[in-house]
């Protein structure tokens, strides 16, 4: 006999869930991105222009990521796991949050901050257990090392595994984003047509489209709070009486 089918749970992260933690989102009014128009950071062109300034800001973001801690959304996914869920989590963040609280399938779609990356080949990571990266810091090739993240207006690479792991959810539960960015919003049209969708957000009400079931919480509320009847039950279904 095969291995008993597991609860798959497939969960879609945003800037929502990493905000509870202090990490600043950029479409906030204040804060680190403020100060810092996303042409002049986060674009090819911004490297290709000043290189030194795009640095300087992914230092100060990696900085904000080692002060963070998992908040009490990320500890419940984490939790799941380990009461046998098969959970795998897709986020946009580029922090480690996730694995931080023990989440060990973990798929960044824009990258991770705690990595630097070859310009000439981005198959050659770098870990970035403490500092930066600065001009003149060079790949086993010899070129410029980069933040390993993806920059508006360039490819999401792994976006094609992402699309693999939707098709195979039991339950789809999207925490902390305005489904506006592209193409990761695109996700939720690759789920299988029975799998159930669930929406956390404060404004979930006004960001979830149709057919999906909206939980106007904050993450660190909603998220634990259907992780417990997860739990209890042994499955993935949608409660009602949570739901707004």
């Amino acid at each position: 006999m095969g291995e008993p089918h597991r609860p798959h749970l497939v969960v879609l992260t945003g800037a929502g869930i990493s905000a509870e933690s202090g990490i600043q989102t950029f479409r906030a009014s204040d804060g680190l991105w403020a100060d810092h128009p996303i042409e002049e950071v986060a674009t090819p062109e911004a490297w290709r222009r000043d290189p030194e300034r795009v640095l300087r800001f992914y230092d100060q973001r990696r900085d904000q990521v080692r002060r963070a801690r998992p908040n009490a959304a990320h500890k419940a996914l984490a939790a799941l796991e380990k009461r046998g869920f098969r959970v795998s989590i897709i986020t946009q963040n580029i922090d480690d949050l996730h694995e931080r609280a023990g989440s060990r399938n973990v798929l960044h779609l824009h990258g991770e901050i705690l990595k630097a990356r070859s310009t000439v080949d981005p198959r050659m990571h770098y870990p970035l257990p403490r500092g930066g990266i600065a001009v003149g810091d060079l790949c086993d090739k010899g070129s410029q090392l980069r933040p390993d993240v993806v920059w508006f207006g360039e490819a999401v690479p792994h976006f094609a595994d992402a699309c693999e792991i939707v098709g195979e959810a039991d339950l789809l539960l999207v925490v902390g984003t305005s489904l506006a960015v592209m193409p990761a919003a695109s996700l939720l049209d690759q789920a299988p047509f029975d799998a159930p969708c669930v929406l956390v957000d404060p404004e979930a009400h006004v960001l979830a489209p149709p057919g999906v079931t909206r939980l106007n919480q904050f993450a660190g509320k909603g998220v634990p709070a259907l992780v417990r009847h997860w739990q209890r039950e042994g499955r993935l279904w949608v409660p009602e009486t949570l739901l707004d």
